[in-house]
């Protein structure tokens, strides 16, 4: 679906004639015992002649965060519809919590799909608080009217058209900060939505080639630098641990590296971004249960995260070089598939002894791992849907954290600062012990196949293929990378995204 159009507006909202009006509302009381409505509301409410607020409590607003409520203006203001969000308790600093604002645009903008222009009188104040505010309500409203376009042969009864028009209501249009807010955010989420409809294609429609053609194009064409090794060079040049787990698919693997170098920066930071990018995991001869294999259509979601990242830093030009490499590869049973008990020999050497096909992505992004580390590096991130043990860690919401103490550092704060955390966790000695192999160099899992501390297991694996002085960290977004339930806030049902926004975070931060 097209990315709506965004623009700044400092008109009064009571006098736009769009076809709906978005407000915060608090939820707890003013002084008469009335819920309050958020800044940016003033005339509006005044408009209402006082009852505006009463009238949306006897709707069943409580302005708890995210609660949506619609009301008919019926001529009192220019729009024929207004949407009151629920912001949550009125906040004790100058600035609104950035998550509950991009949640809460998201939600609205959602509401409202089926209307043409919408606008967006949500709380953004006129001081230095107001580019992160500004980020959040324009990154959460066009993150959250974003609907994966689909394969349906007639339109479906009821269906409405996402919103085509956002303009956010600010105290300065002009204002040249507010507007490179907004140039920022329609590249951001472009950036997010993309990866998101790669992560929702259907796994038929989108093998290792077909992923690595559609990158290589998008990538070419806002000028990052693209080299893709196909099987055979894969083979010649060693990737022992992606050719094994691509192997047993007629598709064969791909691995594919994105290069953006600043302008006249000399000797800039370097920063690699690894992706794992299983188009489809059955778990090869460590097959999964049938029950939900559907959803390994994500296993992607790490690749297409960087590959989105890369095509925005391209058009965002920070003072940094970055990398990206996206390990592509379809876990399929066959007779020609890689098998428990087999050793392989990875890229740069070192010799893995396989228990367990199933943890196919640690064997590809130790590949890439190597390979970036071997071009050059300061720092590098890698995100991957790992483990199944960080779902059961930390949840849905939460990615695991794993690595050297700056990275990880840098990459919590990145994750607090858009909405995307991460907890770290820890590589202990033990779990390392558990991995020491008899005839190889390390077992790809632990050596008496218990799944305890299963999550920590990929992150000590994957530590083993980091060159000394690299600074990195290992991003588990096994629950996050894919949303399974209803739409909330802005993330949609399917890919999400994450951690595009961290990514381009780090690099600003780095830059």
């Amino acid at each position: 679906m097209t990315q709506p159009s965004l623009s700044l507006v400092d008109t009064d909202p009571a006098e736009s004639a769009v076809d709906a009006i978005v407000i915060g509302l608090h939820s707890q009381p003013d002084e008469a015992g009335t819920l309050l409505p958020a800044s940016g509301a003033e005339s509006i409410t005044a408009a209402f002649d006082g009852k505006l607020i009463s009238t949306l409590a006897l709707l069943g607003a409580t302005g708890a965060a995210g609660e949506v409520t619609k009301l008919a203006t019926l001529g009192t203001i220019a729009a024929p519809l207004l949407v009151a969000v629920g912001l949550g308790a009125e906040p004790d600093g100058p600035a609104p919590d950035l998550e509950t604002l991009r949640r809460g645009a998201g939600a609205a903008v959602r509401a409202l799909a089926g209307s043409a222009t919408v606008v967006l009188a949500l709380p953004v104040p006129d001081d230095a608080d107001a580019p992160p505010v500004l980020r959040a309500v324009l990154e959460g409203a066009l993150l959250g009217g974003y609907r994966f376009a689909g394969y349906k042969t007639k339109p479906q009864k009821g269906r409405r058209d996402p919103v085509a028009e956002l303009r956010l209501h600010v105290p300065d249009a002009a204002d040249e900060a507010a507007a490179a807010e907004l140039r920022r955010a329609e590249v951001v989420a472009k950036a997010v939505r993309q990866s998101r409809d790669w992560v929702n294609t259907p796994p038929n429609v989108q093998r290792p080639a077909d992923l690595a053609d559609q990158v290589a194009a998008a990538a070419t064409e806002v000028g990052l630098g693209v080299e893709v090794l196909d099987f055979e060079q894969l083979k010649a040049g060693g990737y022992g641990g992606i050719v094994a787990v691509g192997q047993g698919s007629e598709a064969p693997p791909r691995l594919v590296k994105l290069t953006y170098t600043p302008a006249n920066v000399t000797s800039p930071k370097r920063i690699s971004l690894v992706g794992k990018g299983i188009t489809f995991d059955t778990g090869g001869v460590s097959i999964k249960p049938a029950a939900g294999m559907w959803e390994m259509k994500s296993d992607m979601a790490g690749a297409a995260a960087v590959a989105a990242t890369m095509i925005a830093i391209a058009q965002l030009k920070p003072g940094v070089a970055v990398s990206g490499y996206l390990a592509i590869a379809e876990n399929m049973p066959s007779g020609a598939s890689y098998r428990p008990g087999d050793v392989i020999t990875m890229y740069g050497g070192k010799r893995v002894e396989v228990f367990n096909t199933d943890a196919e992505g640690r064997m590809v992004l130790a590949d890439a791992i190597v390979r970036a580390c071997e071009d050059g590096t300061d720092y590098l991130f890698e995100t991957s849907t790992l483990t199944g043990g960080q779902v059961v860690a930390l949840g849905k919401r939460i990615a695991g954290l794993m690595g050297s103490d700056e990275a990880t550092a840098l990459v919590e704060a990145a994750g607090k600062a858009v909405g995307e955390p991460a907890w770290r966790m820890p590589l202990p000695d033990d779990v390392r012990k558990g991995m020491e192999s008899e005839i190889a160099d390390i077992c790809q899992t632990n050596a008496n196949l218990d799944r305890a501390g299963h999550m920590l297991q990929g992150g000590v694996f994957l530590r083993e293929f980091v060159a000394e002085g690299v600074e990195w960290a290992h991003i588990d977004i096994a629950g996050p990378g894919y949303h399974t339930g209803e739409a909330n806030g802005y993330w949609t049902k399917g890919g999400t995204g994450i951690p595009v926004r961290t990514f381009l975070h780090l690099v600003d931060e780095l830059s």
